[in-house]
């Protein structure tokens, strides 16, 4: 199997990983901090260890502040359901995986909140004036991804912070398609909330993700239970990262992808991001020769990740998805990638497109294996 759906999760992990995982479940797989026996304390030093690579990679104001949850939607939820209250305004964007558009939508239905979604020009970039725009006097929070999962265009998250900051509204970034991609400093970007993944770049296996909190985001308490470091108190311990953490954590997970941010730090953030857009790149060439397909977002590879989307007018995207799965062992991800907003806008709903997204382990040849089996799909 070439395997290129690397915008859903990465494929390989690093050997890393899977070894990290397997010591780890073999030695250490206690209940961090409900004991102190060995094994329980080095689960809670393996907690410990990857907040502290996290608050290291985003620079974050503390280690505690991230606070580990399922996946980047249990993230995102638990932001979204945190600090948003009866009659609050929310600012976001059509780009958006339903993982913010869901929440924030059945939130509106229900009359809680007002919505407004900025829409992306053709390129598929938001401008930042509009979110300056949009912002009234009952505006809560701003909340964006900082890549778009269907066209890969990296979006101005820096701009919209600081606008964000002189209005005293809070700033949520969805980071799934850059965290371990693209270089993201909290503080100097002024991000209060940073939901990501720990399963995607960061190499981690599924069932991680984290939320970064900053001190402005007074998020209300998520789910509530043992937390080991005090039980003596009636309701969850106020503390983070406590407080947002009741319940047995994901430790051996954590610990893979403590293994996964490790190697990837080591290889180089920036040379990874660099081998995948140019992957991209290498297809666009070959996807140029082909008649009727249209590749959608920037062609200017600094703005935007790994990840290629386009449609072929000589058959639907899930056609070519089956083709290319069962008849070339070739993993892609065609249809709507659960962001119909933004496909609305392209005009590709309700088919959708083909998705193309190499990773950290994809080569030229995988590329070039895809390619010719395109053109003889469209011969």
């Amino acid at each position: 199997m070439i395997y290129l759906d690397n915008a859903a999760t990465s494929f390989p992990k690093p050997e890393a990983v899977y070894q990290a995982l397997d010591r780890f479940a073999r030695t250490d797989l206690a209940n961090p901090g409900r004991a102190g026996h060995k094994m329980a304390l080095a689960a809670e030093r393996a907690l410990d260890d990857a907040r502290h690579l996290l608050n290291q990679l985003f620079a974050g104001e503390a280690p505690e502040r991230f606070i580990f949850t399922l996946n980047c939607t249990d993230a995102l939820n638990m932001a979204f359901k945190g600090v948003l209250s009866a009659g609050d305004h929310v600012i976001t964007t059509d780009l958006e995986h339903n993982s913010v558009s869901r929440p924030l939508r059945a939130m509106e239905l229900t009359g809680k909140i007002a919505l407004t979604r900025i829409k992306a020009d053709a390129t598929g970039s938001v401008d930042p004036d509009a979110f300056r725009k949009a912002i009234t006097p009952k505006t809560r929070l701003i909340a964006m991804t900082h890549a778009s999962n269907v066209l890969g265009t990296v979006q101005p998250i820096a701009d919209v912070g600081r606008i964000a900051r002189e209005h005293e509204v809070l700033f949520l970034v969805d980071a799934a398609q850059t965290a371990g991609v693209l270089p993201i400093r909290v503080q100097e970007m002024l991000i209060d909330l940073l939901a990501f993944p720990g399963h995607k770049s960061l190499l981690g296996p599924t069932g991680t993700g984290a939320l970064y909190v900053g001190p402005r985001a007074k998020v209300a308490v998520w789910r509530e239970g043992g937390t080991g470091g005090d039980s003596s108190s009636e309701t969850q311990p106020r503390e983070l990262p406590s407080f947002l953490e009741g319940g047995t954590p994901n430790v051996l997970g954590v610990a893979g992808l403590a293994a996964g941010i490790k190697y990837f730090r080591e290889h180089g953030m920036l040379r990874i991001h660099a081998h995948e857009t140019a992957l991209i790149e290498r297809l666009w060439q070959r996807l140029d020769e082909l008649p009727g397909v249209t590749v959608f977002g920037h062609r200017d590879l600094s703005r935007r990740v790994g990840t290629l989307s386009f449609v072929s007018e000589a058959l639907p995207a899930a056609e070519i998805g089956g083709i290319l799965d069962q008849a070339f062992d070739i993993a892609i991800r065609p249809g709507l990638h659960c962001a119909p907003y933004i496909h609305r806008n392209i005009g590709t709903f309700p088919d959708g497109a083909v998705r193309v997204s190499p990773g950290a382990f994809s080569t030229e040849e995988d590329i070039d294996r895809l390619a010719s089996a395109l053109a003889e799909i469209h011969a």
